[in-house]
């Protein structure tokens, strides 16, 4: 019997279509693989990032929630940050049980790194650092098992939450609030901006491209996070004010509380004067508010 020639067509063409939807479908999964390799966060866990001050009930509710804890789950702080770190353990504590009724624990005291007490840190369901001394904590914790164990514990799925302090560790790049030129006498926020006069230290690195500044409204840190930006202009520069924070899932971030959230990024004609002084042209800039969302993407700009 002769083929059909018109249902030889119609099979070729049907193959051609399947080709091309298959290539198609390929060229997508590879796009956002390669996307997702760029994001800033390569972890499956949660930051909560409060810029510091009071927190409502409702917020800390919001943090229980972002954490998903079951009944058999506990709550570990790590009250390092602060002067007094028993007093910060109890304070936080007293927070978080009268909210739910998981066991809290105290992972300040360590002298010797055993290793179910490590296992247990990296696998904590939720991970909070109170507020005092971003230096105090990070001089406590880096190069250390408890660095590695917090990140491991954000990489498998955690929720990596702080306050004041606590907020300004969970970076690369972690502001140490020094200003590196003329008068060193600290101050909530920089008098001048000054090219290379905010001191950066070693923070616990959860997420990259992104610098973040607490209590920021309330101490008008502008010129601060502005150095920042300078210091380091592909960033995103994020300032949480107090009773207010960030919730970031991969690449989404999520404002919630009181306050607000003012995000700058992608200066145009960054330069610097003879003198030292910073100029550019234009600046992206944004302020969010309870229920707001945004995104971090790839290349630091929205």
């Amino acid at each position: 019997m002769a083929a059909n020639p018109h249902f030889s067509k119609s099979i070729l063409h049907m193959k051609k279509n399947i080709v091309l939807i298959l290539l198609i479908f390929a060229n997508v999964i590879l796009i956002n693989f390669s996307v997702k390799a760029q994001y800033k966060v390569h972890a499956d866990g949660n930051l909560f990032i409060i810029g510091g001050g009071n927190r409502s009930t409702e917020l800390m509710e919001n943090l229980i929630h972002t954490a998903n804890l079951r009944n058999y789950d506990f709550i570990a702080i790590l009250p390092m940050a602060s002067a007094q770190p028993d007093s910060a353990f109890l304070n936080t504590k007293s927070e978080f049980n009268n909210l739910c009724d998981n066991q809290v624990v105290n992972f300040g005291h360590f002298r010797t790194y055993d290793p179910m007490w490590l296992d247990s840190l990296g696998t904590a369901k939720l991970i909070y650092i109170p507020g005092g001394d971003q230096n105090r904590f990070m001089d406590s914790v880096k190069n250390t098992p408890v660095y590695d164990a917090i990140r491991r514990a954000f990489k498998n799925g955690s929720t990596i939450a702080g306050t004041s302090a606590g907020a300004a560790v969970m970076c690369k790049y972690m502001i140490t609030g020094n200003e590196l030129r003329g008068d060193s006498t600290y101050r909530a926020t920089f008098r001048q901006l000054l090219n290379q006069n905010i001191e950066f230290s070693q923070g616990l690195g959860l997420i990259d491209s992104v610098i973040i500044d607490q209590h920021f409204i309330k101490r008008s840190r502008y010129n601060r996070l502005l150095s920042a930006l300078n210091a380091h202009p592909d960033f995103e520069c994020i300032g949480i004010d107090e009773s207010t924070a960030v919730m970031i899932h991969q690449n989404v971030v999520k404002v919630l509380g009181d306050g607000q959230v003012v995000k700058i990024s992608n200066p145009v004609n960054l330069s610097v004067t003879d003198k030292g002084l910073i100029k550019f042209q234009d600046v992206q800039m944004s302020i969010f508010t309870d229920g707001d969302s945004f995104y971090l993407h790839p290349n630091g700009f929205n």
